[in-house]
Order: C-alpha cells, then sequence, then structure tokens
C-alpha cells in the first residue's frame, strides 16, 4: 500500500481548502455541499465499497476530489476497476480533472467527469457502473439514490453518507417510527443496513447534522403483476395520510374507502392498519389486486 500511497495522493485539510479558496468556492447549502476533509473517512467508505475487480465505481457530488481519490487508490488496488464521478457544479467537475491529474498522474485515464444532475442521469452518461459510492447532498439523497437504482439495473450495491435521519429512514422497516415512503421504495430495489457513524469534525465546513453510513445490496423486485409505477403509488397513497387507516388512506387511490377495503382484503391485508405495517411485498399484493380487479382473467 505504501509504494500505491506515493502513486496516488489523497487530499489532506489544507490541500482542500487550497483549491476551494484558488477557485473562489465556497461551499452552498443549495447543492448540499460540505466536503470530507479526513482522509481516514474517504479510505473507509471505500474499503465498505468492496471494489472488485472490474467493477465500474459510480461518485456522486465529488466535489473537490477527497473521496475520488480514495476510490481511484481502491480502484488501482484491485487491479482493473475505474471511476466516473457525476458533478452537478461545472466550476468543480472542470477541475477535479486535474487535481486527479495532479495527485494521481499513473491512473488519471482511470477516472471519467461527468457534468450533470445525478437526478436525471442514466447509463448514456455514465455507462454501466456497477457499485455507488458517495456522500450526497442531504436534501437529495434518497431521490438520487432511487433514481439511480431505477436508471442503473447494473447497479448492485453500494455504500452512501447521508444525513443520520435519512440514514434511518433508509435503514428502517415495517413497524418503525421513521419508517415511510422512502423506506418502502428503497425495499423495492435492494436491502440496506446501517454501515456506521460519521463524526461532524470530518466536514468542511462542519454540518449542523450528524450522519451515518448506509451500505445496500440490490436484489430481486417482488414478485407482482403490477408495475413499479402502480406499487408505488400505493405506497404514496397510504403514507401520504400515515395517521389514516389504509381502508382511508387509499380511498383516493381506490375510488373510495368501500373499494379501498375490498381490494385490500382481496390483498390479504387489514383494512385497519396503516401503512407503517406494510412491507413492499404488501404494497405489491395491494397494487395487484386492483388490477385483477380492473382486468378480471377469464
Amino acid at each position: 500500500m505504501a509504494a500505491l500511497t506515493e502513486r496516488v495522493r489523497l487530499l489532506a485539510a489544507g490541500d482542500i481548502r487550497g483549491i476551494a479558496d484558488r477557485l473562489g468556492v465556497r461551499p452552498t447549502k443549495r447543492l448540499g455541499q460540505n466536503f470530507v476533509v479526513e482522509q481516514g473517512t474517504v479510505r473507509r467508505i471505500a474499503t465498505l465499497a468492496g471494489v472488485r475487480a472490474g467493477d465500474l465505481i459510480l461518485e456522486v457530488g465529488p466535489g473537490l476530489g477527497s473521496l475520488t481519490l480514495a476510490l481511484l487508490e481502491a480502484a488501482v488496488a484491485v487491479g482493473d476497476a475505474s471511476v466516473v464521478a457525476v458533478e452537478i457544479d461545472p466550476v468543480l467537475a472542470a477541475e477535479l480533472p486535474k487535481t486527479i491529474a495532479e495527485r494521481a498522474p499513473e491512473y488519471a485515464g482511470r477516472v471519467d467527469v461527468v457534468a450533470a444532475d445525478a437526478l436525471t442521469v442514466g447509463e448514456a452518461e455514465v455507462g454501466r457502473p456497477t457499485v455507488l459510492a458517495a456522500n450526497l447532498p442531504y436534501n437529495v439523497a434518497v431521490p438520487v439514490v432511487l433514481n439511480l437504482l431505477a436508471a442503473l439495473p447494473s447497479l448492485q450495491r453500494g455504500v452512501v453518507m447521508v444525513q443520520a435521519e435519512v440514514a434511518d429512514r433508509m435503514c428502517a422497516g415495517p413497524g418503525s417510527r421513521v419508517y415511510g415512503a422512502p423506506s418502502a421504495k428503497l425495499a423495492w430495489y435492494a436491502t440496506a443496513k446501517p454501515a456506521g457513524t460519521v463524526p461532524r469534525s470530518v466536514f468542511w465546513p462542519v454540518p449542523n447534522v450528524d450522519s451515518k453510513l448506509v451500505a445496500f445490496t440490490r436484489h430481486e423486485p417482488p414478485a407482482s403483476t403490477a408495475s413499479r409505477a402502480e406499487v408505488f403509488a400505493v405506497v404514496d397513497a397510504a403514507f401520504g395520510q400515515r395517521r389514516k387507516t389504509l381502508r382511508a388512506a387509499l380511498g383516493g387511490w381506490a375510488g373510495s374507502p368501500a373499494a379501498a377495503e375490498a381490494l385490500l382484503r382481496a390483498a390479504a391485508v387489514d383494512p385497519g392498519a396503516r401503512g407503517e405495517a406494510l412491507a413492499i411485498d404488501d404494497f405489491a399484493r395491494i397494487a395487484a389486486a386492483r388490477g385483477d380487479h380492473d382486468h378480471p382473467r377469464v
């Protein structure tokens, strides 16, 4: 590792502030920019990503490049792996290749920087990545992960750093106080689990919220005759009025509370339950029951 460390030089706190000063960059709340300035943290994320030979690592929001370099270091260590980094800030996207070329000249060709919004990218922009590793902006963390899992079927696993409350929701199961629509929708695609906490002191500027790591592994979606969009419509309806029973909460979606009760009973779901009690398989059965009702088998 010593020789590799010399060929891929990670950014220290002073380096990051120096680049930012030279560019006239000030982290903005609008883009959720809090840069990681501690090398142990970025190496920890790269290790949790479990990079393997042949992987294409997708990084979202590389910023000034601290995690990018750690991911490149991990990619080089396993042999044949590479990084594609998606950055929405055009100034940062233009600067990142220069930073990589300066600090890892031998391997700069293994990093592709894409100036784009991670909420809209697909294979045309980033190819077929296999693993996601990212310090995600707090305000768009869940939408970004859901979009990437939907748009990139090649994405099989990943680790993301997010606000602690967001991490708790992503990993929550039915019955949890923080279980909600994001939890259920993520469960359609993948199994998520906590992967550790991150102190505020590793960021610049220091945020006023705590952070956690979430690891996920893709799995097959529930076997259902309903489409993902149809299942997610049930999820949204159920949690849109989460204090109400499913009979009431799904009344608008089904046409009436009575129609909702009939569909719930057809799906073997208690009409008196609430959305927080249901797993993604339950929502899929409800959506499929409506499809059967609208298009009965003959």
